[in-house]
């Protein structure tokens, strides 16, 4: 579903990712990685907001670079970036309709997937409030329901579980492990508890924006864990 070979992006003349191969499938997958590795701009060239600069893409058997597939996979894509924004005026229920609207559903699935979106994240009771009225948590939770509206194939997640609680993440990592007994879920996070929680397998990027692990958790925690791989940078 994610199929990449040698795929670079470099930013200026800087080198962000470098030389990347992946061939992800169904299952919810964990991106970890310092702080400047890359993980956001991978997650964005996924999600089709960046080209890449170098390498090939294929992306549910779609190639990215021809227009026309590029649309077919964005209706078959729900993308959560790090910063999100939103309308403040706008009630939960029509972001949500507005963020199915983008995805190209037709207008008459619409209000039952809103409505479906909003209970999976806990805010079915919120879907009249505007969207100004709501706490930090529930906004992101916002995020992660207007991700999984058009039920996607294709789930990238970019922190996602910033400003939840205990009880909302767990939720979270129910929801996505359903999602990945179908779609392919790819999960950027700071957080080994959302790994544990919810990942099947690991793909660590080191400083230099190079795949230095690749492997399922059995096989992260015998190499010593997220930090034996990026002391070691074995893989």
């Amino acid at each position: 579903m994610i199929h990449t070979e040698s795929l670079s992006v470099r930013r200026r003349r800087a080198l962000v990712l470098d030389g990347l191969d992946l061939d992800l499938g169904p299952g919810v997958h964990a991106l970890l990685g310092p702080n400047g590795a890359g993980k956001s701009t991978l997650l964005r060239v996924l999600a089709t907001a960046v080209a890449a600069t170098e390498g090939t893409l294929t992306l549910l058997g779609r190639d990215p670079r021809i227009p026309a597939q590029r649309l077919e996979i964005r209706r078959r894509l729900g993308y959560l970036p790090q910063e999100f924004g939103v309308f403040r005026g706008y009630t939960v229920r029509e972001f949500l309709a507005y963020a199915a609207w983008l995805r190209d559903m037709p207008g008459g699935r619409i209000p039952d997937a809103v409505v479906r979106a909003a209970d999976a994240v806990g805010l079915a009771d919120r879907l009249d409030h505007r969207l100004r009225s709501l706490s930090g948590g529930m906004k992101q939770r916002v995020g992660i329901a207007q991700a999984v509206v058009n039920t996607p194939a294709l789930l990238v997640l970019d922190e996602p579980t910033t400003g939840l609680d205990p009880e909302q993440r767990a939720r979270f990592h129910a929801l996505v492990r359903e999602l990945g007994r179908e779609a392919c879920v790819v999960v950027s996070t700071h957080l080994m508890e959302d790994v544990a929680g919810a990942c099947t397998d690991v793909t660590v990027l080191s400083p230099t924006g190079r795949i230095t692990f690749r492997g399922s958790l059995t096989a992260l925690e015998e190499a010593g864990g997220y930090a034996g791989v990026t002391a070691t940078g074995c893989g």
